[in-house]
């Protein structure tokens, strides 16, 4: 992907349809090319594909222990969401926060902009894959909680729906902002911890909000991965009010609204020295 210039051919030479192509078949390119590099990069393929997978397994035997009398969930209730939180973070946020920062530091970002390709179109282009990975995982995680933790179909489908779409179009741009503050791919995992353990343990994935105190549930909620959690939930129990939905939409909205803004205004696009 080194030297891309085009948005059909990312290798630097010029495709058969520069210039005339659509927004949609640039991104396919840009994403043809990014699946490519990623199915190289062992490291990064291997915490976005296993890692997501593995986690839910490890969380079953913890919430077998957890006192979730009195909150309506039940066991398939915290470990389904869970896993899709887990593939948001692994397979979206911190795998697109070393894409973003490895074609940044090898300056593929800024030749991409010399071509034909606009900015939203690079990011976009450049995240399709992580983002279908991730779109894979929770299916099939949810599908394999459903069946074996006896959760049933969802009793407000729309809110699962919802949360997921939420979370798909929410990380994307957390991480291209999170890659701003790294310096080196190796720098791009540690900028990507603090968000990352925040959400695992804040949002709702290892400790549910409703065995919080209700204060620090509170502060929790605002929390991006938290409306993502909060709706896929409801969406399962069935138990989610319109305030408590509108509430988590509006702090859904509210994050993507500040990470597009801040990566229209803040994204590095040429190396950090």
């Amino acid at each position: 992907m080194s030297g891309a210039t085009a948005p059909t051919d990312v290798h630097g030479h010029p495709g058969s349809g520069a210039g005339t192509t659509t927004a949609a078949r640039r991104m396919g390119a840009l994403a043809r090319a990014e699946l490519t590099l990623l199915g190289r990069t062992k490291a990064t393929l291997a915490a976005a594909v296993f890692v997501p997978l593995t986690l839910p397994f490890s969380l079953r035997g913890t919430v077998d222990q957890m006192d979730l009398k009195g909150t309506g969930l039940s066991v398939g209730s915290v470990v389904l969401p869970s896993s899709v939180g887990f593939s948001l973070l692994f397979a979206v946020y911190t795998s697109l926060v070393s894409v973003y920062a490895a074609r940044r530091e090898e300056l593929v970002l800024k030749r991409l902009r010399t071509g034909e390709l606009r900015d939203a179109e690079i990011l976009a282009g450049a995240a399709l894959p992580s983002v279908a990975i991730g779109l894979v995982q929770c299916l099939v995680l949810t599908v394999a909680c459903a069946a074996l933790l006896d959760v049933g179909a969802p009793q407000a489908p729309h809110f699962a729906v919802l949360g997921l779409l939420l979370g798909l179009v929410m990380w994307p741009p957390l991480a291209a902002v999170t890659a701003n503050f790294s310096k080196s791919v190796e720098g791009a995992q540690v900028a990507a911890m603090p968000l990352m353990l925040l959400s695992l343990l804040g949002s709702g994935t290892f400790i549910p909000l409703q065995t919080m105190p209700d204060g620090l549930a509170s502060a929790c909620e605002l929390l991006p991965l938290t409306p993502v959690i909060t709706l896929i939930r409801g969406g399962w129990t069935g138990d989610l009010s319109a305030h408590d939905a509108l509430g988590a939409l509006a702090t859904a909205v509210a994050w993507i609204v500040l990470a597009v803004f801040a990566v229209r205004r803040r994204f590095r696009w040429e190396p950090r020295r």
